[in-house]
């Protein structure tokens, strides 16, 4: 089954994508996380093709062949999507990471990803886990990266002029937050303050969303522009029942990842030769497709994003999902699944239209 998302007119305000401010009504269905820069992998890739040391015209020159190829993989993989009615990509890559450059001047590239394929693109700001951030978001102290967000949100990320439409994806690491992160949810929920935008955490396999939320409240954010990220990943849907009755919203923004390894620092150059452990979860699209039928006959339609979370290091996971749908996954296959499990297409149209537009929009 394939969903078209139909409605037209959500809400007030204004949406600050990365080509200008748009209409909600005119955002169509919303993938609320994903990475558009993350699609093209490996350690060659991340910062230009390899050069030799006293090439560094080349060097330059090889970075921008790169750039240019992030833009048509990233169009190429937009293309299914108008005509299922998803009109609009939300990018929550933090500075450093999933694709995003250390001071995010690369975002200039989302500009020219929407404008050729034709897709709103909104972008995040944000700073990660401190294993995978820049050097100079853990220097930088909570005024620091607030007043960096602020900017983000009303002058532009980096040197691009590109204004940021949301906060985040803003992290929690695995059964703890560290004090990094603390700094960073905290500078997040100062910039909301002062900007309306909303917020959009990550956290990792769905634990401390509880402890998110607290910090939160602590910090006077309306928590009803505040979405909990990766919790389709928690292994208890009572648990989830508790984070939404909150009253934040969640993010279901995994389908498609079924195996998912966890991501950790790369070992270090002395680790010893021979096998060794790594970590990886499975969660089916099948739970988490009875997960959100019972969620919303549970009357919680109003309080959940759905995406993919889509990168090119995990497709390879899911051949069958991501590895085969791509973007177009959500709507054509798992929308079967919904439907199977008696989501209902208006309720589908809500999660995926509806509830982010109202999140995105600025009074």
């Amino acid at each position: 089954m394939t969903v078209r998302i139909v409605r037209e007119k959500v809400g007030m305000g204004r949406v600050h994508t990365v080509t200008g401010e748009v209409d909600p009504g005119g955002l169509g269905g919303v993938l609320s996380h994903e990475h558009l820069l993350s699609l093209l992998v490996g350690p060659w890739m991340s910062r230009g093709y390899p050069v030799g040391p006293d090439e560094g015209a080349r060097e330059v020159e090889d970075a921008a062949r790169f750039a240019e190829d992030q833009i048509n993989a990233a169009v190429v993989a937009l293309r299914g999507l108008p005509a299922l009615g998803v009109g609009t990509i939300v990018d929550l890559s933090p500075y450093g990471d999933a694709g995003r450059d250390a001071r995010g001047d690369n975002v200039r590239l989302l500009s020219e990803i929407a404008r050729r394929s034709g897709i709103n693109v909104v972008s995040g700001t944000a700073t990660y886990r401190a294993e995978f951030s820049p050097q100079w978001t853990i220097d930088a102290s909570v005024d620091d990266l607030a007043r960096r967000f602020i900017e983000d949100a009303t002058t532009g990320i980096g040197h691009t002029g590109v204004r940021a439409g949301i906060l985040g994806e803003q992290p929690t690491s695995l059964d703890t937050m560290t004090p990094h992160e603390e700094k960073g949810l905290r500078a997040a929920a100062r910039a909301h303050h002062a900007t309306g935008l909303a917020i959009s955490t990550h956290t990792t396999h769905g634990t401390m969303a509880l402890e998110q939320v607290d910090l939160l409240t602590k910090e006077g954010c309306d928590l009803q522009r505040v979405v909990i990220g990766h919790m389709d990943n928690h292994p208890d849907l009572d648990y989830i029942r508790r984070v939404l009755d909150r009253g934040v919203n969640i993010g279901f923004d995994s389908i498609g990842k079924q195996h998912w390894d966890v991501r950790l620092p790369t070992p270090p150059p002395d680790h010893p030769e021979g096998p060794y452990t790594k970590r990886a979860i499975k969660q089916s699209d099948h739970t988490r497709a009875m997960w959100l039928a019972t969620l919303i006959d549970a009357g919680y339609r109003h309080q959940i994003l759905l995406s993919h979370d889509l990168s090119g290091g995990q497709v390879w996971l899911n051949p069958t999902t991501h590895g085969t749908y791509g973007y177009t996954y959500l709507a054509t296959a798992f929308a079967a699944l919904l439907t199977n499990a008696g989501v209902s297409t208006s309720d589908l149209d809500i999660l995926l239209r509806d509830n982010p537009a109202r999140l995105l929009s600025i009074d």
